[in-house]
């Protein structure tokens, strides 16, 4: 149908007052708006009144597309956001492993023997200690199991500084699966000691390692920083753990990066442990990725300061969802509950931000 026949159909249904042709012009205009997205895509169409919105409603029920959101009130008129399609579901587009509340964030501390230009939160030797704590991880694990999270990452900062960190690490596996992320320089003397009293079987240590050469990753993390990376991922594996390492890439044009996976296979680290992820505008860093809270798939965070949306973000006012740490269940049921009112108000625009 072209244009002017569209036209002076609208025009005849128009005169057809009393007789529902108000109506015939809503489904009209959502047709013709909806015809013109692409699957996935959103488009905005004016209402006048209940009526309107309850026809566009029923219509997208019944034709399988999706009323995204609503601005109309009894005093009208407004606007529909309508989705060409149904809303994915997160558990299929995401993973049941990547919903909110499967994993569970820790941040053991802030300092760190290095001082990356790149980290999210700014750590530091210089920064702040900030430490949850042997007994509060603890808790925190088992009120996270007891609500239904899957695995815990430890983060930091660098938890090897942590004299304590073998019965945290311990602690935590007794309840779940956990990850520790280390720039695995610390190896040696008591770091080595804590390193093999650690359980092999459900843990894994996440190692950062950005190059497959020295330049780039010394560039951004310190002289020297690489070759110990590298050490620090061979004693690992020779103590039998399970090993990823983890590539932040500034930029991927200047890292060649099957060159990178190359060298982990090299090293005895499968692809499936390989994780490469980019930098994000956060802390230290002033270029990166930008995102905010409604852009981005939560994975729920614990620092000393409250419980945070993300680990990227866990020194971001913005991404801050409470200052009450204990009792956790409430956190984690909160951003579950914002997240699904995210998922349907943004037509499933959220992102993975792959820290791990």
């Amino acid at each position: 149908m072209g244009p002017a026949r569209t036209r002076r159909l609208r025009r005849a249904v128009r005169r057809r007052r009393g007789t529902g042709g108000d109506q015939v012009v809503v489904i009209l205009d959502l047709v013709r708006m909806v015809g013109s997205l692409a699957e996935g895509a959103t488009g905005t169409m004016t209402i006048g009144s209940a009526i309107e919105f309850d026809l566009v409603q029923r219509w997208c029920e019944r034709t399988g597309n999706t009323l995204i959101t609503k601005s109309w009130t009894d005093v009208g008129p407004g606007a529909v956001v309508v989705r060409r399609g149904r809303l994915p579901d997160p558990a299929v587009a995401l993973g049941p492993d990547r919903l909110p509340g499967a994993r569970l964030w820790l941040y053991t501390n802030f300092h760190c023997n290095l001082a990356c230009d790149y980290c999210c939160v700014a750590s530091s030797p210089r920064a702040e200690r900030r430490e949850l704590g042997v007994e509060r991880i603890a808790r925190l694990v088992r009120a996270g199991a007891d609500w239904g999270v899957q695995e815990v990452y430890l983060t930091g900062g660098e938890p090897f500084l942590l004299p304590d960190i073998a019965r945290i690490v311990t602690d935590c596996v007794r309840i779940l699966p956990t990850t520790l992320l280390t720039n695995g320089m610390l190896f040696r003397g008591p770091g080595l000691r804590s390193l093999q009293a650690m359980p092999r079987e459900g843990f894994a240590l996440q190692i950062s390692l950005d190059s497959p050469t020295p330049e780039i990753h010394d560039g951004h993390r310190g002289a020297g920083s690489w070759a110990r990376a590298v050490a620090g991922i061979q004693v690992a594996l020779g103590e039998g753990f399970r090993v990823r390492a983890a590539a932040t890439i500034a930029s991927p044009h200047a890292t060649d990066l099957a060159a990178l996976r190359d060298f982990l296979d090299g090293l005895g680290i499968p692809r499936t442990d390989q994780v490469i992820r980019p930098v994000a505008q956060q802390g230290a860093a002033i270029t990166g990725v930008q995102f905010t809270r409604e852009t981005l798939v939560p994975e729920v965070t614990v620092t000393a300061d409250g419980v945070y949306w993300h680990p990227v973000a866990a020194t971001d006012d913005q991404a801050l969802v409470s200052t009450q740490i204990e009792p956790l269940g409430p956190a984690l049921s909160e951003v579950y509950r914002l997240f699904a009112e995210q998922w349907a108000a943004a037509g499933a625009a959220a992102r993975l931000f792959p820290c791990a």
